[in-house]
């Protein structure tokens, strides 16, 4: 248990061989990218085959997996729900990791947010095999959401919806809710990175290399926990964001998976790299693998190994 001593007393040892990361993270690009491409509402065999292939990951990770139905339209879509379980006896916390896997109509997604679902995916699969090294007693629920864009967005048809609401109506518990949205560009020249107003008048970063985590004050805790962890990670900085009002004097905010569960009283957050704050490619068929940083998104599938590491 040395590593785990080590995190908790701020030392993040490399917990992952990053080029391998980096491969993999190509691979679930070009699988969902380019080998599937669109994977808009308006496209369901997409969505169907990026959800068959999300399955098949997990799977072939030694998660448990199992597939969340619901009705949307004239078809059918899915979230697909996979299951890291300790051993033994029942975890001391418990958290979701979520992704949307669906896009806009006219591109492909790659930030947008294949990014999110390739970090989810790799997150998964390294979290599997430290379990074989170290006792961690966190369990981790991976949803990977069918559709958050427009025109679902705000709707019953959005997965992220669905399954905030199942979750309230189990009265399943949660210590916290970890939405990934847009995970995977950085930009480095001065004054590339912009903020909604009133954060443009503040000394916030002008360059993109850092990654968000975004708050409303009911999950200020979750917020400092995920912070701390990831502050243990110093290659990748983050930075903390707290918005009152559950994001709604900031609207741009609200623009993704989390917000559904802030509206049912979870704890959750949005980690980010921005959207189109940072990235200008952001909906437009531009959005495309080879302008992704593999280090970057490697480095956060780190720092979320370190904060379940060290979450216990």
């Amino acid at each position: 248990m040395e590593i785990l001593h080590k995190l908790r007393e701020g030392d993040a040892a490399s917990l992952i061989d990053l080029e391998e990361t980096k491969r993999r993270l190509a691979d679930h690009l070009k699988a969902l990218t380019v080998t599937i491409g669109e994977r808009s509402m308006f496209s369901p065999e997409k969505l169907t085959a990026a959800a068959r292939y999300i399955e098949s990951v997990h799977r072939q990770n030694g998660l448990d997996v199992e597939l969340e139905h619901y009705p949307c339209n004239d078809f059918t879509a899915a979230n697909v729900v996979a299951l890291s379980n300790p051993p033994g006896d029942a975890p001391v916390k418990r958290y979701l990791v979520g992704a949307h896997y669906d896009c806009v109509l006219g591109t492909v997604g790659a930030d947008d947010n294949a990014s999110s679902v390739a970090v989810q995916l790799e997150t998964a699969r390294q979290l599997q095999i430290l379990r074989n090294r170290f006792e961690i007693p966190v369990f981790v629920k991976f949803v990977s959401f069918a559709l958050e864009e427009y025109p679902a967005y705000a709707t019953m048809r959005m997965g992220s919806r669905v399954h905030a609401t199942g979750m309230k109506g189990r009265k399943e518990r949660t210590d916290g809710v970890i939405c990934l949205e847009m995970v995977g560009y950085t930009c480095d020249i001065p004054g590339c990175q912009r903020y909604p107003f009133p954060l443009s008048l503040m000394n916030y970063p002008k360059q993109g290399n850092y990654i968000s985590i975004v708050g409303n004050l009911g999950s200020r805790k979750l917020v400092r926990e995920l912070a701390a962890g990831f502050a243990k990670n110093p290659v990748l900085p983050v930075v903390p964001l707290l918005v009152p009002l559950n994001g709604w004097v900031m609207p741009a905010v609200r623009l993704s998976d989390h917000a559904p569960f802030w509206n049912e009283r979870f704890r959750a957050v949005m980690v980010t790299d921005s959207a189109f704050f940072r990235n200008p490619n952001y909906h437009l068929p531009s959005d495309t693998m080879e302008k992704l940083d593999y280090d970057f998104m490697a480095r956060l599938v780190e720092s979320l190994l370190i904060f379940f590491l060290s979450a216990a």
